[in-house]
């Protein structure tokens, strides 16, 4: 007796289905080990990913200084010093004023502190019910003689006093340690990237011939080479005119800063340039920064909102004119998508991985454009209010 054809499709129809759920699951579990590996190999990643960008963005230079007879390691090892040399210079005339508020913040953090504990005590019904006893008891003609309250009271407020300056100076002081702690690890991490950089500038374009050259197929060989090309190109494009533009707001919030009188304003600048690298969230940090500086150089005047409107006014024309006109809409991403990837990064690799999500998010992105694979992942990292549409059209 023979299988009915019905019986038939509903097995294969079961078969199927088992195996979706098979390769879906396979996913599930390929990317937890992904997300594993990045989170506690981040030591050995966050170098290679930052080395490959910088080598990606000096490495056309190294091309062309190649067609003029320059060797690769005379090339790569004066572009990586002309790169380095300003970021030093910068460090050195900053270490000054990073000293100068490494001191002063704990004196104003005190003094938000002990700010924030009055108003809390000004909503602390219980707490002063308890005063207005204690100083009813006080004006009374026995509470004098036989009430030790009122003379406890003032020991409890010094008491008190003397534990948030305790909290704040041992906050401090932990936060000191840590960076110091950090700081040796942080130096061989960024000596081996100069080290990695300089070898893959030398290096890395003949290993990748090599690597090429062992293709079977000639249109693969081809195929590739213009894949690493135009990703490379692209690539550097971007991180460049993101560098220039970062470095034109930094300047220009320096520049404004100087001008209406406000103190350090280079170091100001350097931060804004450094924040801006962080879309939405680093600006946000920064307007937050300025308006607190301003606080401490001008109180609470109008004259306190002047470095964050200068900021504000100077990121608005940045965001909305400048990066789009030089960018266009070769590199849109939708800021959803942004958020979702620097909350990430941030969280695997911390405050490098959020430096890091932008560049990583657009090589993504050109890797899935150019081999044309994964469109929806595609469309879902470009969506933008043009591609929203009625679920029902009439």
């Amino acid at each position: 007796m023979q299988n009915s054809p019905l019986i038939h499709s509903s097995d294969t129809y079961k078969f199927k289905t088992r195996d979706v759920k098979a390769v879906r699951l396979l996913k599930i579990v390929v990317g937890i080990a992904i997300l594993y590996t990045l989170y506690f190999a981040q030591s050995i990643i966050i170098p290679l990913v930052f080395s490959a960008f910088v080598a990606l963005l000096l490495s056309p230079l190294v091309r062309k200084l190649k067609a003029f007879y320059i060797p690769r390691s005379i090339s790569a090892v004066v572009l990586l010093a002309a790169l380095i040399a300003p970021f030093s210079i910068l460090c050195i005339e900053l270490v000054e004023p990073v000293e100068r508020w490494i001191k002063v913040v704990p004196k104003y953090t005190q003094q938000v502190t002990e700010q924030i504990d009055e108003i809390s005590d000004a909503f602390d019904v219980e707490k002063q019910q308890r005063m207005a006893a204690k100083e009813k008891q006080s004006k009374s003609f026995f509470g004098n003689w036989f009430s030790d309250d009122a003379e406890e009271e003032p020991e409890d407020v010094e008491q008190e006093g003397t534990s948030v300056k305790e909290k704040i100076k041992q906050g401090s002081l932990d936060m000191l340690l840590t960076s110091l702690a950090a700081m040796p690890i942080f130096l061989a991490q960024l000596f081996g990237c100069i080290i990695l950089i300089l070898f893959l500038l030398i290096y890395g374009s003949p290993l990748f011939s090599v690597f090429i050259s062992d293709f079977p197929i000639v249109e693969n060989k081809e195929k590739a080479n213009c894949l690493v090309q135009r990703i490379q190109h692209e690539l550097s494009k971007y991180i460049l005119t993101i560098s220039l533009v970062n470095l034109g707001l930094g300047v220009a919030t320096a520049a404004c800063l100087a001008y209406f009188g406000v103190q350090d304003y280079l170091l100001w600048g350097a931060i804004i340039s450094f924040l801006n690298f962080v879309p939405y969230v680093g600006p946000i940090i920064g307007l937050t920064i300025l308006s607190m500086v301003g606080v401490v150089q001008f109180g609470a005047t109008s004259l306190a909102l002047l470095p964050g409107g200068v900021f504000l006014v100077l990121n608005i024309i940045e965001s909305q004119f400048v990066t789009p006109a030089v960018l266009g809409t070769s590199m849109r991403v939708n800021p959803l998508i942004i958020i979702v990837w620097l909350a990430l990064t941030g969280w695997l690799w911390g405050i490098i991985g959020i430096l890091l999500a932008v560049p990583l998010l657009v090589c993504i992105k050109l890797i899935i454009e150019q081999i044309e694979v994964l469109p929806h992942w595609l469309k879902l990292i470009e969506a933008s209010e043009a591609d929203c549409r009625p679920l029902n059209p009439k």
